[in-house]
């Protein structure tokens, strides 16, 4: 591609709302151009790294025979009642009714059109199994889109869904499809790690993600030190405490402790770890047609995890709750306990169950308990897993240390059970003539936001470096001076035998200064840039190869050669 002829249109100034390397650099490299909040244009360099990605994608789900499919972008609402996730996936779901008055949805995920197409179709486990997946548009009203491709409303998503006559099968096929994902983002340069993660409204079990690390991502993980466990903060579980702290020694006992609400002022007024101290967090759940209060407890050296607490009362969101609220119920914050469980529901970390020697709130204002065993309630209470874990707890898998880092999730896999299969009625017959649902897995990862994913992870303070699986145009050449016929003439050369040799390349033709155009070439990324300038007199041009920032000399009759010789 000539330079003169490509719609490339750079600029210097970034979005004003960019905050992200991806984003800021993106848009100004004339990758992307924004049309409304969290919607994007994608212009011809944004569309050659896409189909790379979505080749990979291909190459690397054709090995492990998924087919290929294509559903509607539309989708009619009554799939969505049938499953029964019309109202649980909440605002982010857009509907609209045709002239007909018929409600339909734009799909943020296939899971229900999948199974429609598939039922009543496959209808022996002869059949079984299935996997067919699509690359295609997505959209999810998000409440606030930001971050460029990273969280906008429209974006483009590989999903894919396997059909499966029992769970060992689906097992097999949910490890094959991690395998492939694995392969996916080695191939395209990325640094990554797969971790354990929450099903959020996706539904299933057996939930992982691959989160590319970079500073910028959005997901805190949590990752060990000796294995090669991580798992999504709202995910991650330890072993049991290594070293804990000294007990307290106290009769169960009402103490007067005034004004002393936190957990900070608590230790310090016993003179305690703050690990035998019991935490008070008070949130308003909602579930699909009411609320409630319910209070969470965890140790005071730990914090509530909101995604657990979601999932440990099956709510669709938790909210804060006032001081008024909970003193019409007869709570005063600071001095909540455990031990009163007729005031609201309660939740209790697992880690404090039968738990002795610990300090918590009596339930009246000014006054906590002190010699507290929990194990007298262990009977009556509800226990789970709520608490978020710390940097420097133990790995659930070894005695590594954990440790955090920040990630951005590119793919998501799931074992999906029969959540869908048994909502829509969607069976096949067994070896028995028996009338089965389908077990499913679902398999998802989004392609636009490898895009910038890549860039996250690979960009400096003048551009974007694509890795060589994404790149653009691998190969960009500039001629410094266009009005210099013999520059003009190596150029034109080198142009027509990296295209003859198949190389994606770019010839730099225009009648700009040399600092403008090499500045274009940095900022767009291209990894290797052949300058055609002053030392051809002298028989040589350079290589600047784009990651290293290295400039090499080379004599003009071997630069061909030397370009391949990078390449290979």
């Amino acid at each position: 591609m000539r330079r003169t002829k490509a719609f490339i249109p750079t600029t210097k100034e970034a979005p004003s709302d960019a905050t992200l390397p991806s984003h800021i650099f993106l848009a100004r490299a004339g990758f992307i151009s924004q049309v409304a909040a969290g919607l994007y244009n994608y212009m011809p360099l944004a569309k050659r790294v896409i189909k790379k990605i979505e080749n990979i994608i291909n190459e690397e789900m054709t090995k492990v025979g998924a087919q290929e499919v294509e559903l509607s972008f539309v989708t009619p609402a009554d799939l969505w009642a049938e499953s029964g996730r019309i109202e649980k996936f909440g605002k982010e779901l857009l509907r609209f009714k045709d002239r007909k008055g018929n409600l339909f949805v734009l799909g943020p995920t296939h899971e229900e059109m999948m199974v429609d197409m598939v039922r009543n179709r496959i209808t022996s486990y002869k059949n079984l199994p299935l996997n067919l997946y699509q690359i295609k548009t997505k959209f999810r009203d998000e409440a606030r889109p930001r971050f460029g491709l990273m969280r906008g409303r429209e974006f483009i998503m590989k999903d894919g869904y396997s059909f499966h006559a029992n769970t060992q099968d689906l097992d097999r096929e949910f490890d094959a499809m991690e395998a492939a994902y694995k392969k996916i983002l080695t191939r395209l340069g990325l640094d990554f790690r797969v971790v354990e993660a929450d099903s959020g409204a996706i539904g299933g079990s057996g939930s992982k993600e691959l989160m590319v690390l970079a500073d910028s991502g959005e997901d805190t993980i949590a990752v060990c030190s000796k294995c090669e466990y991580g798992a999504n903060i709202e995910a991650a579980s330890r072993s049991a405490r290594g070293a804990i702290p000294e007990a307290p020694e106290a009769e169960f006992n009402k103490f007067l402790t005034p004004d002393t609400k936190t957990i900070d002022d608590l230790a310090e007024f016993f003179k305690v770890d703050p690990y035998y101290t019991v935490k008070c967090v008070a949130k308003r759940v909602v579930y699909e047609d009411e609320s409630e209060i319910v209070l969470f407890f965890v140790r005071g050296c730990d914090n509530l995890q909101e995604v657990k607490a979601i999932n440990a009362t099956d709510a669709l969101d938790i909210v804060d709750v006032t001081e008024e609220e909970l003193a019409e119920i007869g709570l005063v914050p600071g001095f909540i306990g455990p031990l009163d469980q007729d005031k609201a529901k309660h939740v209790i970390d697992s880690d404090l169950k039968d738990a002795k020697d610990l300090i918590c709130g009596a339930n009246e204002k000014d006054y906590h308990f002190v010699g507290v065993d929990l194990g007298v309630i262990s009977e009556v209470a509800y226990f789970a897993d709520i608490a978020e874990v710390n940097e420097g707890d133990i790995c659930p898998h070894c005695n590594g240390k954990l440790s955090f880092t920040k990630g951005i999730e590119v793919g998501h896999i799931f074992k999906l059970g029969t959540t869908y299969s048994e909502a829509l009625k969607a069976e096949f017959l067994d070896e028995n003539g028996k009338s089965q649902p389908f077990i499913m897995g679902t398999y998802g990862m989004g392609v636009s936001r490898l895009v910038a994913a890549v860039i996250e992870q690979h960009h400096d303070e003048n551009g974007c470096i694509w890795t060589p699986a994404t790149a653009p145009y691998m190969v960009n050449i500039m001629i410094s001076n266009i009005k210099d016929e013999e520059q003009v003439a190596v150029g034109e050369k080198l142009y027509k035998e990296l295209q003859d040799a198949g190389v994606e390349v770019m010839l730099d033709d225009r009648k700009e200064r040399f600092g403008f155009k090499m500045k274009d070439a940095e900022l767009i990324g291209f990894p290797y840039t052949v300058i055609i300038g002053k030392e051809l007199v002298n028989g040589n041009v350079q290589i600047y190869t784009r990651n290293t920032k290295a400039k090499d000399a080379v004599a003009k009759d071997a630069v061909f050669e030397k370009v391949m010789e990078l390449l290979s």
